[in-house]
């Protein structure tokens, strides 16, 4: 499926060290799944989750759904045993937190072979470094770390994320130029339905994929607020539909709901088809 078709609506964090939680994640109607070695899983537990997520990635049952390893960072004492058990699991990509160069990239790369990797972008210095990460080769997403990024800046929480905007536009820069994937970061209150659809509004305006959850109970709203609307769908139709049938008569400008259609409206109008066809093959 093409990267910009596939939707990542909804992508879950799911400690790697719970087989309750790692056979719930099965029945749960996620885009993906961010299976965590790291922030989920206790110090005494790291050596366990991964011999017990191993095993469960082996058994298989997660459908379609993207199947992503969250590791802990290479300068600590299990990233590189988590790296290597990585490299051998049935995921289809290895996060990396806390990247902050393509250096810490080809690091990875070195220990996981032609695993896709994505990394956690959560420091000022990832932040400044977010082009040179978003152009190594092997880097196919970005997942904004907004909890650690907001320790880093001391920055207040507030519902516009005003201080964190700059931080979030310039990845969502870096990763649209090379073509990869970027999810924006977890709510927090998430019993505040109203809070998370806001935040996932926002995310969507601005060129976000999907949402990072950390409960469940969010994937409903994240799910919605990233699929086309059957109003963006209808006008998708209607803008190829004129473009097509001018193109065919040899005019000259096509016109939907008094606006002029060009070629670049066609091209974001199939990519819409494209992303609400695959979400349905998903659903169904």
């Amino acid at each position: 499926m093409d990267q910009r078709a596939r939707p990542y609506r909804s992508v879950l964090y799911i400690p790697g060290s719970k087989e309750r939680a790692l056979e719930k994640a099965k029945t749960l109607p996620v885009d993906a799944i961010i299976f965590d070695l790291e922030d989920a899983v206790s110090v005494d537990e790291k050596d366990n989750a991964r011999e017990t997520l191993k095993a469960a990635l082996a058994a298989g049952g997660y459908g379609s759904r993207m199947r992503i390893v969250r590791i802990n960072g290479l300068d600590t004492q299990w990233g590189e045993a988590d790296a290597k058990a990585a490299a051998e699991m049935d995921c289809d990509a290895v996060l990396l937190p806390k990247v902050e160069s393509a250096a810490q990239v080809d690091a990875l790369a070195a220990l996981v072979g032609d695993k896709p990797i994505w990394a956690m972008m959560e420091t000022p210095r990832g932040m400044l470094n977010a082009v040179e990460i978003a152009a190594h080769a092997q880097l196919s997403g970005f997942v904004m770390g907004t909890n650690d990024l907001a320790k880093e800046l001391q920055c207040r929480f507030r519902p516009d994320r005003l201080p964190m905007l700059t931080s979030l536009s310039m990845c969502l820069l870096a990763a649209k130029a090379e073509g990869i994937v970027i999810v924006d970061g977890v709510y927090n209150a998430f019993k505040d339905v109203e809070g998370l659809k806001a935040e996932c509004d926002q995310g969507r305006d601005m060129g976000m994929d999907g949402k990072t959850l950390i409960h469940p109970a969010q994937v409903d709203v994240a799910n919605a607020a990233f699929a086309p609307t059957e109003d963006e769908i209808d006008l998708a139709r209607r803008q190829i539909a004129a473009f097509e049938e001018v193109e065919a008569a040899g005019q000259g400008v096509a016109v939907v709901d008094g606006k002029i259609v060009e070629n670049l409206h066609v091209a974001t109008a199939k990519e819409i088809l494209a992303k609400a066809d695959a979400i349905a093959a998903l659903e169904g």
